[in-house]
């Protein structure tokens, strides 16, 4: 994303920004909530219909956000069938507070963002950093069957499902249980080839995962058919590629894959491999050591309360809460955690790791010495009875 300008003076005022990939409509998203302006090309006029430029000011009551997603399915021949290619797309409804030549006031519009475009600054100048763009490319496998990602900072983009049906290895007779694996490596190799951006030095690993040991002879396909091809490029990359086994060939396997001790190594600075530590680290202490691990916003609320908040964990998803104080509390509980020098990680939900975040309400902590729930709380009865109490006597006295 570019910052095209901004002006801020004493927290009030405007930043004006270019949506350059598909990842920066996710940022938009996340940061577009109650009223924007947003300069667009709109259909209007009469029955002859024409464009114009103009700028709409709406009170926002809907954002839609469609990741980018491109699925084929192969077929039991050998071709492929080739991708529809898509892209991020935001949709933004609301009523028209401002009155202009084409369109009337309070009528609802529905504006469709796309890759050019206007809209709290941490975002912005996360989104603004130069270099961004897909760390890792994953293909997530198992016989006959893959899946093509690309993981950034806040995003991971299924690119590719691929299904080849693979007959059964009978004794006797293997050629058709071959055939397939041949037609299912083809179409693999061929998809790699479209998806995965080998090449780009923002691409730091290339990870293979899957259950037994179909992983090594994808990777060897691979290898082998990039020798015969003279794919230069594709073979001095190599040193990228990591083997990495799952539980399961399907896309939530990630969370596995970003856990795993060779990936760690490799990526233990960005962001999303780091939260995916934090949040198998938070699983750990649950189990063994449940006084250090709250969640829920009640709890963790009064964990932070208490100063007793080593690390946050907080989806992306909460602060659009569409209710303004909510949002307000959330906010205030990532300051307070930063001002008592507690790290905060702010885990987006289009990763597998914020998913799993949310399914727990979306907000835990791991504390750094224990605390007893029941007794934090009996506590804080106690001491609301005693204001209580305090008050009914003050106005006694009066």
């Amino acid at each position: 994303m570019k910052v095209v300008s901004k002006r801020i003076v004493k927290g009030l005022g405007y930043i004006k920004v270019r949506p350059e990939e598909d990842e920066d409509m996710w940022h938009l998203y996340n940061l577009i909530q109650e009223i924007m302006r947003v300069q667009n090309v709109s259909a209007t006029g009469s029955s002859e219909s024409h464009r114009v430029r103009t700028t709409l000011t709406l009170q926002v009551t809907r954002i839609a956000f469609t990741p980018p997603v491109t699925s084929t399915t192969g077929a039991s021949d050998s071709t492929a069938p080739a991708p529809t290619e898509a892209t991020a797309s935001l949709q933004i409804t609301g009523r028209v507070v401002e009155e202009n030549d084409h369109v009337k006031m309070g009528a609802f519009h529905t504006l469709d963002i796309e890759l050019i475009g206007i809209v709290s600054l941490e975002r912005i100048e996360e989104a603004s950093l130069p270099g961004r763009g897909a760390e890792v490319g994953a293909v997530v496998c198992g016989e006959g069957i893959a899946a093509f990602c690309l993981l950034s900072q806040h995003m991971t983009v299924v690119l590719q499902r691929i299904d080849v049906p693979v007959p059964r290895k009978r004794a006797g007779s293997a050629t058709a249980h071959e055939k397939g694996l041949a037609r299912f490596y083809d179409m693999l190799y061929q998809s790699f080839l479209r998806h995965i951006p080998y090449s780009n030095p923002t691409l730091r690993a290339i990870v293979i995962a899957s259950p037994g040991w179909v992983r090594d002879a994808v990777f060897d396909y691979i290898m082998a058919q990039a020798t015969q091809a003279g794919n230069k490029a594709l073979l001095s990359v190599r040193q990228k590629f990591m083997r990495v086994h799952v539980n399961s060939p399907h896309v939530h396997s990630l969370v596995e894959v970003l856990k795993s001790p060779e990936v760690v190594a490799q990526l233990k600075e960005t962001k999303f491999a780091r939260e995916g530590i934090m949040l198998d680290n938070f699983f750990k202490m649950l189990a063994s050591d449940e006084q250090r691990a709250w969640y829920g916003p009640d709890h963790v609320g009064l964990a932070v309360d208490r100063g007793a908040v080593g690390t946050l964990l907080i989806s992306d998803e909460l602060f659009r809460a569409s209710n303004p104080e909510v949002r307000k509390r959330y906010v205030s509980l990532v300051e307070d955690v930063r001002e008592k020098r507690g790290e905060v990680l702010i885990f987006s939900s289009m990763h597998e790791s914020g998913q799993q975040l949310n399914q727990i309400t979306g907000i835990a902590a791991i504390l750094t010495f224990p605390l007893d729930i029941e007794v934090v709380e009996a506590e804080e009865r106690e001491a609301r009875e005693e204001e209580e109490r305090l008050k009914v006597k003050t106005n006694e006295e009066a």
